[in-house]
């Protein structure tokens, strides 16, 4: 397939952040008595939020009296060591290169809230053509909206680009926008058949036969 964009899931796929939110939720747990829990534990919530990593941490749901205060406060540990740890994983800064030399487009479409995505992107000097976050519209991923706002700002066509991501939420999203999916199995989730991607990739380097 002719591809002219390349749109990547942030969290898992494009950079390695794991290890700061773990930082994070450890820390949080420290304050408040609660022994840490490990990166393995930790990962496989990432994709979803401040909220499953506070559920996870201190064993308990949205209706506990701290739970808001909790998550507000893990959120502000996260924001000032997010890049403590975090960098993008092998082979992402070479495609990267690599999409710029070929002169084609390339984003981002997370769930991740606007403020903490720039902060990250900021950080590690990563300039995508386009970024929507999971507070840019009113849906957010397994919804098309998101993505089909990032080709509409792109001015490409479903078509014509590739989605990238690490778990269940991304492929469907790329499905019912109309795009190919591309499972990535080094992130944080345990890529699974019944996901419905079109292709399967075990490292960022396998993206280049699409670009070149």
């Amino acid at each position: 397939m002719a591809v002219k964009t390349l749109l990547f899931d942030l969290d898992g796929t494009l950079v390695d952040t794991a290890p700061d939110l773990a930082y994070a939720l450890n820390l949080l747990l420290l304050e408040n008595g609660v022994g840490k829990k490990s990166d393995e534990a930790i990962k496989p919530l990432v994709a979803f939020g401040g909220k499953a990593l506070v559920s996870m941490g201190f064993n308990c749901d949205e209706s506990h009296p701290e739970f808001n205060k909790r998550q507000q406060r893990l959120l502000q540990i996260y924001a000032d060591n997010i890049d403590k740890h975090s960098k993008t994983f092998e082979g992402i800064d070479a495609l990267i290169k690599q999409i710029k030399q070929q002169q084609l487009h390339w984003g981002i479409v997370t769930n991740k809230p606007t403020n903490l995505t720039h902060l990250l992107l900021d950080k590690l000097n990563i300039k995508p053509d386009v970024v929507v976050c999971g507070d840019t519209l009113t849906h957010n991923k397994p919804h098309p909206a998101p993505l089909l706002y990032a080709c509409a700002q792109l001015a490409v066509k479903p078509a014509s680009c590739l989605f990238i991501g690490d778990d269940k939420n991304d492929m469907l999203a790329g499905k019912n926008a109309g795009i190919k999916t591309v499972a990535v199995t080094y992130g944080y989730g345990v890529v699974e058949q019944d996901w419905g991607y079109d292709f399967l990739i075990d490292t960022a380097k396998e993206l280049e036969k699409w670009i070149v």
